[in-house]
């Protein structure tokens, strides 16, 4: 063998050994999503999803694990630490599956379509949500937190099953795929004068019947501020000024931001609360659940003539711009349940000897009463600061002066602040183009009051990013990392971006920004809809089934009917009747199921309602 002939073939045993093993190799290490890039140093060959890993799924002949998670995710991190990083479970995942990593923020369509499967089989969903799929891309079994002995277990009977029955399972996963894919809608009857208003007078029913009457709010375990709803029901309470109404949206907003919901710290809301008190917060902090909230507030400032509210909203979108803004204008995503140490809420949590030995006697005693800090602490880690009484009720019950209790209030909360700041809690800085839209919107809102400079301000920040960064000429993009792309814009991005964008063009009169919008709208629908209907996003790589008459809300706003309002908007302004006639004929479709279930379709209801309204 010649010299060449030896480093021709050693050329060839790298390059074999390098292909072999990157079937074996974690892609996520460095990702630009801090989600996956979490899972860099996992066993598990995690792979990203794309049109390639499917192919091999298909060459091979072998099952897809799918699991799709969040940053700010605390059962995301508890999975990860007890069995994505166990070598029992990644020798196992690796030789028989291949494993697909997805952030839910840059892949919603897929991870919808995928939690949908998982109610339907299991009842109930929710993050990390974990999916086995055929090669073909059906979802074959799903499941959502699972301790590692139980995941254990599934991966090997799954495993075995696959070996001796692919066939029928893969065809049992192909009639469930079907099923959820359904038939396509028929024709609804013709939409009668009156309609939207009967059913927004259903959707009022429904809610007051879900309603808490002890603490506000839907339901009577974990308690989320469903901001779709509360809107609907604040347009429905100006069409109809019904007492009870009133009272349940008092109670609901009050409770939302003087319990456990809020940060009365630091500012801005948490994700949800795990009891039905509002006291227990899960400790996420989203950047759309505080830009809607701070817009839902603002209006409720104005509808009950509520000051504090308005407060409440300026401190919400102070905490937004102080704590979540970039240095490109944009917000960020989110902020991580669990601080550096993998503490869940540590970041907000105090003991009550780190109190002591930060405030004076006097302001630990004024700030126990202010923030019911006394007790037994409900978390592990502390106490968490809930507003149990006024300043000036404070002050009465300490017999002090309420300028002192004032000023010894300033003072306690900027020492605390100062020693939080020290603290460390990890953010997922990806600028995501409809939740942003979204802070576009609120901001704007917030700069029509007076004083609202500096949210204007802030607005052209947010403007300026969705424009010339997330906006390539030709389509928008969903995020982008120090590598490019991120995901894939869809339905709620181009939605959200043009609400955001309208909003920003009504307050300046820009004609540009007026343009843009036309375009953003024009896009999405030919993008998202057909006459089977909407879709989430024209790229799942997945069967999505048929396209949906209506979406539905869930914490964010319907992304149809957000769309369906911009049309109408945009065509009755700038007269573009192919566009108004489109989006009159789509506001119709679908609309006889509102009768059932109007509750899970308040932004459809409102908007139908107000048709009624303003239609002659």
């Amino acid at each position: 063998m010649t010299a060449t002939d030896k480093l021709m073939l050693r050329a060839l045993m790298i390059t074999l050994l390098l292909t072999t093993g990157s079937t074996l190799a974690n892609e996520l290490s460095k990702h630009d999503s801090p989600y996956l890039a979490m899972h860099g140093d996992d066993p598990v060959a995690w792979h990203t999803w794309s049109a390639v890993v499917l192919a091999r799924a298909k060459k091979e002949n072998t099952l897809l694990f799918v699991s799709i998670g969040y940053f700010s995710c605390h059962w995301c991190h508890v999975m990860q630490r007890e069995t994505y990083r166990d070598p029992q479970v990644a020798k196992l995942l690796n030789e028989h599956f291949i494993s697909v990593k997805v952030d839910r923020e840059l892949n919603p369509a897929l991870d919808a379509y995928l939690i949908d499967f998982v109610q339907r089989t299991r009842g109930a969903a929710g993050w990390p949500l974990n999916v086995f799929l055929t090669p073909e891309g059906h979802p074959l079994v799903g499941l959502t937190y699972a301790p590692k002995d139980r995941f254990l277990a599934l991966l090997s009977d799954l495993q075995q099953q696959w070996q001796q029955a692919p066939l029928y399972l893969a065809q049992t996963a192909a009639k469930a795929a079907a099923t959820m894919k359904g038939e396509a809608a028929r024709p609804d009857p013709a939409l009668k004068a009156g309609d939207g208003q009967r059913y927004e007078i259903i959707l009022v029913q429904q809610a007051l019947q879900l309603s808490d009457e002890m603490d506000g709010g839907f339901g009577e375990q974990s308690k989320f501020p469903m901001v779709p709803q509360l809107d609907a029901l604040l347009s429905a309470y100006t069409h109809n000024a019904m007492p009870s109404l009133k009272n349940f949206l008092i109670l609901t907003l009050d409770h939302m931001a003087t319990q456990g919901m809020r940060d009365h710290l630091g500012g801005g809301f948490f994700r949800y609360t795990t009891d039905p008190g509002w006291q227990m917060p899960h400790f996420e902090k989203m950047l759309y659940d505080n830009a809607l909230l701070a817009k839902l507030y603002l209006r409720a400032a104005t509808i009950f003539k509520r000051a504090d509210y308005a407060d409440i909203a300026r401190d919400t979108l102070d905490f937004m711009l102080d704590n979540m803004r970039g240095s490109q204008g944009a917000l960020v995503a989110s902020f991580s349940a669990v601080d550096a140490d993998n503490v869940e809420g540590g970041y907000y949590l105090w003991e009550r000897e780190t109190l002591l030995g930060i405030l004076t006697r006097e302001e630990y005693r004024l700030m126990k009463i202010l923030w019911g800090l006394e007790g037994h602490a409900d978390f592990s880690a502390g106490y968490l600061p809930r507003v149990q009484m006024s300043l000036d009720e404070a002050a009465s019950q300490l017999h002090i002066d309420k300028g002192l209790a004032q000023k010894q209030y300033s003072s306690a909360r900027e020492k605390l602040l100062n020693i939080r700041a020290l603290r460390n809690l990890p953010v997922d800085d990806k600028l995501l183009a409809g939740w942003n839209g979204l802070a576009l919107t609120a901001l704007v809102e917030a700069a029509r009051l007076p004083g609202g400079k500096q949210y204007g301000d802030a607005a052209k920040g947010v403007r300026d990013y969705l424009r010339n960064t997330l906006w390539n000429g030709q389509r928008l993009l969903r995020a982008k990392g120090k590598r490019g792309e991120l995901g894939q814009a869809g339905l709620e991005d181009y939605a959200f971006a043009a609400q955001g964008l309208l909003a920003w063009a009504e307050l300046t009169n820009s004609a540009d920004d007026f343009r843009l919008v036309e375009r953003w709208v024009s896009d999405a629908w030919r993008r998202f809809y057909s006459d089977a209907g909407w879709l989430l996003s024209d790229q799942t790589l997945l069967p999505s089934g048929f396209g949906v008459a209506i979406l539905d809300d869930s914490p964010l706003p319907s992304p149809s009917s957000t769309l369906l309002r911009i049309s109408l908007l945009v065509a009755q302004r700038n007269g573009n009747k192919m566009l108004l006639a489109r989006a009159k004929q789509a506001l119709v479709a679908g609309h006889t199921q509102l009768r059932q279930t109007a509750f899970d379709y308040p932004s459809q209801v409102t908007l139908l309602a107000e048709q009624d309204l303003t239609t002659p």
